[in-house]
């Protein structure tokens, strides 16, 4: 269980993903000599799942309680000509149910010029949440109304860390399938290795964007 921070320090950086593979590639990540503190959290699949875990992790008391939060992991593109490995920023987030306002994600310059500076594609706009598993024309549909990649946890876990008083969030995908390169299985073929690959990479850059936060004090 995470230690508590000491009295007047940053809280930590939250990063919640949903699959063990997802974790497995960014605790590979290597944060640098200035490695700032941050906590895992693995929320397992789907938005209620994502709720559940967050509203506990930045719940009254929690050691990661007021931290800033990254939904990161994997993603579907939905914009021709995306490929494997390229890197989805959201502008902001919107959920899968109607009616529920969309969640801006403000402070994400400092993310997107950190990964293109890794020589990355790196892709900017709208992140929709599914409850489901998008494919074929449910896709291309998304993609009209405006999305530029989808996932089942990222609009779930952004509105719980905005409602729990979070001071940022962001969140920072790595497209696994797109159009034109639909995956049954992630790590079976080259493009979900490759989208490994590069979701480890990401790991350091988080940091720096934690780091780069004008975070009050506890």
């Amino acid at each position: 269980m995470p230690r508590r921070p000491p009295q007047d320090a940053e809280p930590p950086l939250l990063v919640a993903c949903a699959l063990g593979i997802e974790r497995f590639a960014l605790r590979g990540g290597d944060p640098g000599p200035a490695g700032a503190p941050a906590v895992m959290l693995r929320t397992g699949m789907g938005p209620q799942a994502a709720e559940r875990a967050l509203a506990n992790a930045l719940g009254e008391g929690a050691p990661t309680a007021g931290s800033p939060v990254v939904a990161s992991g994997f993603c579907a593109g939905l914009a021709p000509g995306m490929r494997p490995g390229d890197v989805i920023v959201a502008e902001a987030t919107r959920d899968h149910q109607s009616g529920v306002p969309d969640v801006p994600c403000r402070d994400n310059g400092p993310l997107v010029r950190a990964l293109r500076a890794r020589d990355l594609r790196v892709h900017t706009g709208l992140l929709r949440g599914s409850d489901h598993v998008v494919r074929g024309a449910e896709r291309a549909a998304l993609h009209a109304e405006g999305a530029i990649a989808v996932d089942m946890e990222s609009a779930a876990t952004l509105r719980t860390a905005v409602r729990c008083g979070s001071p940022a969030v962001a969140a920072v995908r790595v497209v696994v399938d797109s159009p034109e390169h639909e995956l049954v299985r992630i790590g079976t073929v080259r493009g979900g290795i490759s989208a490994f690959c590069v979701l480890r990479s990401v790991f350091p850059v988080l940091f720096d964007w934690h780091r780069s936060l004008p975070l009050p004090r506890r």
